[in-house]
């Protein structure tokens, strides 16, 4: 059998060692390689017959068996080997056999790097993990109105459904918060939680952050591709915030994940399935959006499978002063004391409209406490929003009260007409166009 140069040339600067026998058994080749891993001349062993010289050796059995042997472990002379056997074909041919031979110190390194790459990679992703993972519990949600209880205890029925949620809410009314207790209260809570706010990626952009990208699918696309956050939530949680603001073709790539359960890459026609929970949340109103034709409304009815409404801040009064007071709590330690609200900083802070909810209720308290002098907190410490905007709402009246004292002088009036008597009474009620049921009541 005859050896080529160029493929001798290419033999001769492998690393790994080679031996080439031919039918008749004879050695016609080894590379400089084998003979550093095996520690034999080129002179001692080639143009002999390899089993006079290593009786225990295997590559002859290729030639009678024709099939390959893999991972054979070879030792000679104290030295420990590798070895890969496979016969050789020309025109369907045998014509001989090629060992390749590894040091098996060099696989033992080969391992312990790959153990080691395996453990950098297994801390990376217990790192990556506690990142995602949601921070807030229910007992995180503080919660003494009705209807912030209400809304608790909803999410403790819905939590384990793993059903799609749609969460609306003002601007600053904590979505994300509720997110999070959603994803710790339901079967998903060891898996990933992912928050993406919609509105800090532009157009498509979004598409590649969701659903990642092949190799070259863009200018500026990393050479490796990317995966999506879709695939690094699965089995866990994504939490998808200002969904208002999805590019219409993002929207239909997300519709199609919901109903197929799949990921397609943007550059790949491989479709990847995933299983992940979907929690969405806005602060407009989708359905004006529907009509204005810049969301779609199949995706609107895919994700408000279960609608949860968060209230406001002004509709959970009684939430008010706890929240507070849990603000103040995280400051006692920098400033190493008890911090108190005086009874009409109290008052102000219950009877403020709070539009910006409880974000505005936080960056208040912190900015109270910038500007107190002392460990109270007092009117004139609040922003200067919060006390022009009572001192305004002070001057007029509410209607409901001003209805209530316009009812109550006209039932007098008719009283002192047609008397206080039960006929009285009764003359009285059809005077104001009223039942007497209901005049009692309001006399009452």
């Amino acid at each position: 059998m005859k050896i080529d140069s160029w493929v001798e040339s290419l033999f001769d600067n492998l690393y790994d060692g080679i031996l080439i026998i031919d039918t008749d058994e004879i050695v016609r080749y080894i590379n400089p390689a084998y003979t550093r891993i095996t520690k034999v001349s080129y002179d001692e062993i080639v143009g002999k017959k390899l089993r006079e010289l290593r009786p225990g050796a295997r590559l002859p059995n290729v030639l009678t068996s024709k099939k390959a042997i893999a991972g054979a472990i070879r030792e000679e002379f104290g030295i420990e080997y590798s070895v890969n056997m496979s016969p050789i074909f020309e025109n369907s041919e045998l014509v001989g056999a090629i060992s390749v031979v590894s040091n098996i110190d060099d696989i033992y390194k080969l391992y312990q790097d790959i153990d080691k790459y395996k453990s950098r990679l297994k801390s990376l992703e217990s790192r990556i993990s506690a990142i995602q993972r949601a921070k807030y519990t229910l007992d995180d949600i503080i919660s003494v109105d009705i209807s912030s209880l209400e809304v608790k205890n909803t999410i403790k029925k819905i939590s384990q459904r793993d059903t799609t949620i749609l969460i609306f809410g003002e601007s600053g009314t904590g979505k994300e918060l509720y997110a999070n207790a959603i994803h710790n209260e339901s079967n998903r809570a060891n898996g990933q939680f992912i928050a993406v706010n919609c509105a800090s990626f532009k157009g498509t952009l979004l598409d590649s952050e969701l659903f990642g990208y092949e190799e070259g699918s863009f200018t500026g696309a990393k050479r490796e591709g990317k995966m999506g956050l879709f695939e690094a939530a699965n089995k866990g949680t994504i939490f998808l915030d200002e969904i208002s603001e999805m590019d219409l073709e993002v929207q239909a790539k997300l519709l199609r994940t919901l109903q197929e359960g799949t990921i397609r890459r943007v550059g790949s026609v491989k479709e990847t399935e995933i299983d992940v929970r979907v929690i969405a949340a806005t602060n407009r109103n989708l359905e004006d959006m529907i009509s204005e034709g810049s969301f779609r409304e199949d995706l609107f009815y895919r994700i408000s499978v279960f609608p949860l409404t968060i209230p406001s801040l002004r509709q959970r009064r009684e939430d008010i002063l706890p929240l507070a007071y849990n603000y103040i709590e995280s400051y006692k330690n920098s400033l190493k004391g008890d911090i108190f609200l005086s009874k009409e900083a109290e008052s102000m802070l219950y009877n403020y409209s709070w539009p910006g909810n409880v974000r505005e209720l936080r960056n208040s308290i912190e900015f109270a406490i910038n500007m107190m002098e002392s460990n109270q907190i007092k009117c004139n410490h609040l922003p200067v929003r919060i006390q022009n905007s009572l001192k305004t709402e002070s001057t007029i009246e509410k209607l409901s009260d001003r209805i209530k004292e316009f009812e109550k002088q006209e039932i007098i009036k008719a009283l002192e007409i047609f008397g206080k008597d039960m006929e009285g009474k009764k003359r009285s009620a059809e005077a104001l166009g009223i039942s007497l049921a209901s005049l009692y009541n309001k006399l009452k």
